[in-house]
């Protein structure tokens, strides 16, 4: 068990934005007080950790696995007890989590939708390259513009902001540009009905071992209800799907009337030329994700689409 009179240890990724996140953590948790809380103005270390991602910026990431690249290692470090907690971005994390952990807290759900860098789509000439490595944000965006051509991109925010193309442009999280203080970099921000996010985007979700009760409890005081209520209804549906980084798959939730959730989420061929979407509103998590999971995949078509781009799971 971790004894809280020592700094709490946090480990993440070495990008900026990653190092962004754990001070927003670090923040929540020093002004947390009370039973099963840390004291005021807890101490927190950081372990930066090298993931697969990092080290293969020169493959796309669903070449090397998909959602998770960003994850396992920094995850390693906490079950190895090097670390007591793990910050990730919620749209990295794995449809399911390595065995032992939990996801002890999410922190406010910041902006989910997609943002163009570069040029508006309104500006796009007819055969115009936007950069992205996302199957996601390349078939949705080839939905709305078949014309549009597509290269990859991988590396941090400044990287990619360095690697627009000309007269294109570039799909990166608005929530990243954000915490970076780059908001302005934006073009156009996309809404969730013009481009649905991944799951879990705009939201840090905090994790650790699920024995060590002192952190558990330490962070749990941090956790936003409402957040959580989102986003695990975002990854039963993943979880259903069985998609990732890997599959031109996205989802968004927020809530309506007080209890309940609306859920909308898509299956898309890779190429963009097909895309079956829908959307439900209920009050559990769970059960919303799941029951949403079997309507896209087995009464809309979409098991097919994930068959027909050797996706499926």
């Amino acid at each position: 068990m971790t004894d809280l009179s020592s700094p709490l240890r946090l480990a993440t990724r070495s990008s900026p934005l990653a190092l962004r996140q754990v001070d927003l953590v670090a923040a929540c948790l020093a002004s947390t007080s009370g039973a099963g809380a840390p004291r005021r103005g807890v101490a927190v270390e950081v372990l930066t950790v090298e993931t697969a991602g990092d080290i293969s910026l020169g493959v796309p990431i669903h070449a090397i696995g998909g959602r998770g690249v960003f994850v396992k290692e920094v995850d390693d470090a906490v079950l190895a007890g090097r670390a007591d907690a793990s910050v990730h971005s919620a749209k990295d994390l794995p449809a399911s989590l390595a065995d032992g952990l939990v996801i002890a807290a999410y922190l406010p759900r910041g902006d989910p939708r997609d943002a163009l860098v570069g040029l508006p789509l309104s500006k796009l000439r007819a055969g115009a390259v936007v950069a992205s490595g996302s199957v996601r944000r390349r078939a949705q965006l080839g939905w709305i513009r078949p014309d549009l051509r597509f290269v990859e991109l991988r590396g941090n925010m400044a990287t990619r902001l360095s690697r627009v193309p000309p007269g294109g442009a570039a799909v990166v999280a608005m929530a990243a540009l954000a915490r970076l203080g780059l908001g302005a970099s934006a073009a156009q921000v996309l809404s969730v009905t013009e481009m649905l996010p991944q799951v879990g985007q705009g939201t840090v979700a905090v994790c650790c071992r699920a024995e060590d009760s002192p952190v558990l409890r330490a962070l749990q005081a941090i956790d936003d209800p409402s957040t959580r209520a989102e986003v695990e209804s975002e990854r039963a549906w993943l979880r259903a799907v069985g998609g990732g980084c890997d599959a031109p798959v996205g989802a968004h939730a927020h809530s309506v009337q007080g209890e309940l959730i609306h859920l909308e989420a898509m299956i898309a061929s890779l190429d963009g030329h097909v895309v079956v979407r829908d959307a439900m509103t209920g009050p559990k998590p769970e059960t919303l994700g799941l029951a949403l999971a079997a309507r896209l995949l087995d009464e809309r078509g979409g098991r097919a689409l994930l068959d027909e781009g050797g996706l499926a799971r």
